[in-house]
């Protein structure tokens, strides 16, 4: 089940349920060697750079698409309650301005992302909030398929927690 609303004026909810326990629906969230196995749309590959998963530290990752162009990302821990919620800022990494692509889009920024994870037994209820400062940069962040490729990336991650739920 995936759901997307935008609930409140600036940010994008995206709810999916997932085949698997709660506990490991959040190792596969927060631990480089699972992140890198589902995360970013289909088609795209993931390298995590640094994870420093505690208030403060920090995540960097690049999504490597297709052709090979690199986008990277970024984002500071602001609250962790193992498993039932994270929350991070959200932003578009260094060197994303040089992308042919998006040198003519204005993109967002200010994002912050709280993933909340609900237990319901055998499976897990994820709720993704993407927060925006303005209404404009949540519409711009829409525009460029955020949805889209976030139901992807769940794709990919169900189909990775089917391979490694081995109950």
């Amino acid at each position: 089940m995936t759901t997307a609303t935008n609930t409140k004026q600036n940010a994008i909810v995206i709810v999916r349920e997932f085949d698997a326990p709660r506990d490991l629906v959040w190792q596969v969230w927060t631990e480089k060697e699972h992140i890198e196995k589902w995360f970013g749309p289909k088609g795209f590959d993931t390298r995590v750079d640094h994870l420093d998963l505690l208030e403060g530290g920090e995540m960097r990752l690049v999504m490597i698409g297709p052709d090979g162009t690199e986008y990277p990302s970024k984002g500071v821990f602001l609250e962790i309650d193992p498993p039932r919620k994270l929350v991070s800022t959200d932003e578009f990494g260094e060197g994303i301005d040089k992308i042919e692509a998006l040198k003519d889009l204005k993109l967002p920024e200010g994002m912050v992302t709280t993933a909340e994870f609900e237990d319901l037994g055998d499976r897990c209820r994820l709720t993704l909030t993407i927060g925006h400062p303005t209404e404009e940069d949540r519409k711009r962040h829409e525009d460029m398929g955020v949805v889209e490729g976030w139901n992807s990336s769940f794709d990919k991650m169900d189909e990775y927690l089917a391979g490694i739920n081995k109950n």
